[in-house]
């Protein structure tokens, strides 16, 4: 078992405090997004071994069939662990297929780009299917609503920009007229491509008088619950036209203990909260709007899945008392959440390479003979040696009730 040394990357969205508050430390002030536990090698976690830091993903490459058992067969530590603080809307998003990742990566790096350079799309050759566990309420913008909701909306807007404008019809107010059309005939991918198009009007001003419009609109609440996310976002993002994408997507809140997954070709946006977010070891984003990062709008178009889809939602399925397991239909992954109290001592089958995180209080995970005691936020790595054939034990480390969330491989 190795205890990990996490890396916090300060994304501009990251909560200022969430990420302290579940470790019980005071706030640097400073953006908090995301605490990585994993090996990609964008920012592996460090190892401790021996008494010397390396990292994860220099240990596993040492030894993959030790650390990895059967997912050796992924050819990496087939997931990637984070613990995701969003204070402000994260970019309007989606992740490829691993054919699609696989082509993309191959491009870019026949063609020279550095991976580290700020407009490649495709850092790693694997796909990123993905799930988040909310911690704290979560919201989130999660795939296409029904195309005769956004066209509803799309229309209710349009004659509220003619009435706020004394019956002058706009550049921006016929575009949303347009939108409204394109959507009563279902066509998604052109309404996407209209908002985020370069050289749009909403690129030019336009989501600004939208966002007027919708400010001076009655009970906006009650009324219009998808313009008042809309509106929401704009706050943080006043010019950009991704405003007006979270109109054709779903709002999604969760509470603590719900979760959804993510699979290749969702647009979404994570909005606000703290989560447990667990998905196939990859960084392959492509952007559309609501960030300062990169933006491919073809490069997103290509990867997208123009349909409406229901929220996707992942139900946990109860394993014993104070052990509930998520199950999406990935591959890679797997995540448990184990309650542990003075009655309970939550058992994890976990056959093969896992990272458990202390999610709230402290907890004892043990496997074999080998134990550790694990503070708020600190995680551990356990090979597939140790756990094969051997289950994770959970216990809480003081009085109160205590959490962890286990990775293992699906």
């Amino acid at each position: 078992m190795h205890v990990l040394d996490a890396p916090i990357r300060d994304y501009a969205w990251g909560s200022t405090d969430l990420l302290a508050e579940l470790q019980g430390r005071t706030p640097t002030g400073r953006p908090e997004a995301e605490m990585w536990l994993g090996a990609h090698p964008g920012a592996p976690s460090l190892a401790e071994v021996d008494g010397r830091a390396i990292g994860l993903d220099e240990l596993i490459s040492a030894d993959p069939d030790r650390h990895l058992g059967q997912a050796a067969r992924f050819g990496r530590l087939p997931f990637l662990m984070k613990l995701l603080a969003a204070g402000e809307p994260l970019s309007i998003q989606a992740h490829p297929t691993l054919e699609q990742a696989r082509a993309g990566f191959a491009a870019e790096e026949a063609a020279g780009v550095p991976r580290d350079a700020t407009h490649r799309n495709y850092r790693d050759d694997n796909h990123k299917p993905e799930m988040i566990v909310a911690l704290t309420p979560f919201a989130a913008l999660c795939g296409f609503r029904r195309t005769e909701d956004s066209s509803a909306t799309f229309e209710r807007l349009s004659a509220h920009m003619r009435e706020h404008a004394d019956g002058e019809v706009t550049e921006a107010a016929a575009e949303v007229r347009r939108l409204h059309l394109l959507l009563a005939e279902a066509d998604l991918a052109g309404a996407f491509e209209a908002l985020l198009t370069p050289g749009s009007v909403f690129r030019r001003g336009g989501t600004a008088e939208v966002v007027s419009v919708i400010e001076a609109l009655p009970d906006l609440e009650a009324l219009e619950p998808e313009l008042a996310t809309a509106l929401q976002i704009s706050r943080v993002h006043p010019d950009d036209p991704g405003v007006l994408v979270a109109l054709l997507l779903n709002r999604v809140d969760l509470v603590p203990g719900q979760a959804i997954h993510l699979p290749a070709g969702n647009v979404h946006a994570y909005l606000h909260g703290l989560g447990v977010e667990v998905m196939a070891s990859s960084d392959n984003v492509l952007r559309g709007g609501l960030t300062a990062k990169h933006v491919d709008v073809p490069e997103l178009e290509k990867v997208v899945a123009f349909e409406p889809l229901p929220v996707p939602y992942t139900n946990p399925e109860q394993v014993a008392e104070g052990h509930v397991l998520f199950r999406p239909p990935f591959e890679e992954f797997r995540l448990h959440q184990v309650s542990p109290d003075g009655r309970t001592v939550p058992v994890v089958e976990a056959n093969g390479p896992a990272i458990a995180v202390a999610t709230r209080s402290s907890v004892e995970v043990s496997c074999g003979d080998e134990a550790v005691v694990l503070g708020p936020g600190q995680a551990v790595f356990v090979s597939a040696d140790e756990t094969t054939g051997r289950p994770l034990r959970v216990r809480a480390a003081e009085d109160g009730h205590a959490m962890a969330h286990i990775a293992t491989v699906g």
